[in-house]
């Protein structure tokens, strides 16, 4: 694609703001310690039933944590338009997305907007709302998107990553 990314018009702008790409949790040294053993019973429980791939599937999944771990997440531009929602490099037209749905709870510090795909080989989207107020964001998209209501919580899998610093 040799045309830039910023000379295409992906329609008027209605909110825009930045979101770290992931959470940096800070980890206590009993966490690393805990996950250190996790690791190597796993992998001996690997090694001792002969499941190879599962060995390797631990040891990236290791890797890719220590890596995270050590450095700082980049900034990742979000921004809503009239044609669709941009997450830094890609753009999602609102005609790929199902619907919407924002879990709002100020005392938990949960505050996010989720997009559902109409491909069911697409993962939700799922979107910091950090600083933003949710309402005009809500009255925007509702123009464009059905709201799904039935949502009320964060999903399972980023509960249980918030809960194990992941």
């Amino acid at each position: 694609m040799a045309e830039n990314q910023q000379n295409i018009n992906f329609g008027q702008e209605i909110a825009a703001w930045q979101v770290p790409e992931y959470d940096k949790h800070e980890r206590p040294r009993s966490w690393y310690i805990s996950i250190s053993v996790i690791v190597i019973s796993l992998l001996l429980y690997s090694y001792f039933t002969a499941n190879f791939l599962f060995a390797v599937i631990i040891i990236i999944g290791s890797m890719i944590i220590i890596w995270n771990d050590g450095r700082e997440p980049d900034l990742v531009r979000i921004a809503l338009t009239s044609e669709g929602v941009e997450v830094g490099r890609k753009f999602y037209d609102y005609d790929e997305l199902k619907n919407f749905s924002i879990v709002y709870k100020p005392n938990i510090d949960v505050k996010k907007l989720y997009f559902e795909f109409k491909s069911p080989l697409k993962q939700r989207l799922s979107i910091q709302l950090d600083g933003m107020n949710p309402l005009p964001i809500r009255e925007n998209l509702l123009k464009y998107l059905p709201e799904d209501l039935e949502r009320t919580n964060e999903s399972l899998s980023e509960g249980l990553a918030k809960l194990f610093k992941l």
